[in-house]
């Protein structure tokens, strides 16, 4: 059984199908509120039981998020929910698997798992909460914290580049990848849906906000005030317009991009280029990806979305060949498939 079919067969759920009795522990006003209440409202939408659910952490803060979902679930070691998931999907790929990480779990102690997870194009659905901070530790700099930024261990400013994790993904020709904010609940329940409807690793990165020691660190796109000027909800087949008056839109600039006022220096509607996110290729996606906010807004939504194979699909596949190329039945047929000997 497919996760794909699962979805698609699945009969109406609740959100509340999906949540134990467990007293929740996150500071209140943290983001990772927010986004526990878009995943249980995912869930129900996609409809998959439950029994057939599993949801996998590493450790920090949101990484508790497990403890709260009447699901399997697995809280598992610093930086090694990636090495579960591989582990449990592969054993189990009629399972649908969500992995929940933060920017530190995942990035730095996990790094190398997360690379290779997206390599290999397991079929999980990985939620990376970035809050560009190490919270449950209480207060250190973390992967995607920006050069020069103060923390408790870095208190005259880091002297490194942050990690950005669309380009990671990238560069692990990843096949999607999708963004939104804690504040955009709409936007991030579309994409929790979209990559458990995708086959393949789906990394969705949620920018949240840690009230407690990086307050206001996603401010400059997230504030009402501004959110509509600096971020561009992408859709695939879309224009891709934003702004407040709805009259903004991105344009080609030579080999880049440029956010341009439509109506103005002679651009018009048909200059705005139109969202693919099923493009094979990843160049125009990681340029989508990289923009900050600055000249070019924030893109959130569905950025992209190709197929590869999967890799338990791969496994499994291989294990049957081996198994009608040798006769395997079980465990001790693949032992003493080799050369044997007895000891009098």
């Amino acid at each position: 059984m497919e996760q794909n079919t699962n979805i698609e067969t699945a009969p109406a759920r609740k959100p509340l199908d999906y949540k134990n009795n467990q007293p929740i522990r996150w500071c209140p006003g943290c983001g990772d509120h927010a986004v526990f209440n878009v995943l249980l409202k995912a869930m129900a939408a996609l409809g998959i039981p439950p029994e057939m659910t599993a949801v996998i952490s590493g450790i920090g803060c949101s990484s508790r998020l497990p403890y709260y979902t009447h699901t399997y679930a697995f809280h598992t070691i610093h930086g090694r929910g990636g090495a579960v998931a591989t582990g449990f999907k592969t054993a189990n790929p009629e399972m649908t698997v969500w992995q929940v990480a933060g920017d530190g779990d995942c990035l730095a102690i996990g790094g190398n798992h997360f690379i290779h997870e997206v390599r290999r194009n397991l079929d999980v659905n990985l939620l990376l909460l970035n809050n560009r901070i190490y919270g449950l530790t209480k207060g250190q700099f973390s992967p995607t914290s920006a050069r020069g930024f103060k923390s408790k261990s870095s208190p005259y400013g880091t002297t490194e580049d942050p990690f950005i994790p669309a380009e990671l993904t990238f560069g692990a020709r990843g096949t999607f990848f999708a963004r939104s904010i804690d504040v955009e609940l709409g936007i991030s329940q579309e994409v929790m849906e979209a990559a458990a409807r995708h086959k393949g690793c789906s990394v969705v990165e949620i920018l949240t906000n840690c009230m407690i020691f990086n307050n206001g660190i996603h401010s400059n796109i997230t504030d009402r005030e501004v959110r509509p000027d600096r971020t561009i909800h992408l859709v695939h087949g879309q224009k891709m317009i934003f702004g407040r008056d709805h009259n903004r839109g991105i344009v080609q600039d030579g080999f880049g991009l440029k956010a341009v006022t439509i109506g103005e220096d002679g651009y018009t509607l048909d200059d705005v280029l139109v969202h693919d996110a099923h493009c094979e290729s990843s160049f125009v996606h990681q340029m989508l990806a990289m923009m900050d906010g600055t000249d070019l807004p924030v893109a959130v939504g569905v950025i992209r979305d190709t197929e590869a194979p999967t890799y338990e699909t791969a496994i499994a596949e291989q294990v049957e060949q081996a198994k009608q190329m040798h006769g395997f039945t079980c465990l001790r047929d693949v032992v003493m498939a080799g050369d044997t000997w007895e000891v009098e």
